[in-house]
């Protein structure tokens, strides 16, 4: 596991994303969401903080990570036994969050709706779910090619026809 994972190899958390992520508010913010949508918390790996029994509809996600928070409607054992390196996937955006701040939000947005428009798919083209890990975050199955983009004025197409006003 890399310094972007849950842990260093050494085995002990990087302090710098915990301090930068308290800093820059993004774990004090997924805190505050996982309390509102009602999930339980408590201490996970790597300093992560694990948020069950989410009870908002939005995101829509198995899992989602604000600063050093993972949040997830089901539980973290369900969620590893169908994705047993989703945690280590989450880290990694725990790491952006350190690097970004609250610009993640905005820059995130718009790598979605890029790869929904290459790929009709949110995560398949984001520069963040790529580096993050499309295998560990469950977006490709290990032994499954990535798909090939579509045209991008086909996919400004199809965005474009989504959001009808």
């Amino acid at each position: 596991m890399d310094a972007a994972g849950p842990c260093r190899q050494d085995g002990r958390v990087p302090a710098y994303r915990r301090l930068a992520n308290l800093l820059n508010l993004t774990t004090p913010l997924g805190l505050a969401v996982a309390r509102l949508g009602g999930a339980r918390l408590r201490r996970g790996p790597g300093g992560l903080w694990l948020a069950e029994g989410y009870r908002l509809r939005f995101p829509v996600a198995g899992a989602f990570t604000i600063g050093d928070v993972v949040t997830t409607a089901s539980t973290f054992g369900a969620l590893e036994a169908s994705a047993p390196r989703l945690l280590e996937h989450e880290a990694r955006h725990a790491a952006q969050y350190a690097r970004l701040g609250l610009g993640f939000f905005p820059l995130y947005a718009a790598a979605a709706a890029w790869s929904w428009a290459r790929y009709g798919d949110h995560a398949l083209g984001n520069v963040f779910e790529r580096r993050a890990g499309l295998v560990s975050g469950s977006y490709l199955s290990p032994d499954a090619p990535a798909p090939a983009p579509r045209p991008v004025y086909a996919g400004l197409a199809a965005l474009v026809g989504r959001v009808r006003l």
